[in-house]
């Protein structure tokens, strides 16, 4: 019968995104995890990509109320993040 533990690679390295490599393969090179720093710049650019919506051709305000509101959610959210990274645990 076989056996149902999961052996660990026998070359592995330490990696930041603790994805066990046995599990998933493609982490050995990195491609697992989530990389903060490109959903921080994400964030700001969909957020700056929200503003600049203002400008355009329609003439109610309540888009604009709209897609202020979620830009500065979004701000929001950046903000915190950064300063709770930044705070010693």
């Amino acid at each position: 019968m076989a056996a149902t533990e999961i052996e660990p690679a026998k070359n592995e390295r330490a990696i930041v995104t603790h994805v066990d490599t046995a599990e998933v393969p493609s982490a050995a090179w990195g491609w697992s995890g989530e990389s903060r720093r490109t959903f921080r710049i994400a964030g700001w650019i969909v957020a700056f990509a929200l503003v600049a919506m203002v400008i355009g051709n329609h003439k109610g305000k309540i888009e604009d109320i709209y897609l202020i509101g979620f830009a500065a959610l979004i701000v929001v959210i950046l903000v915190r993040d950064t300063i709770l990274r930044r705070k010693p645990r």
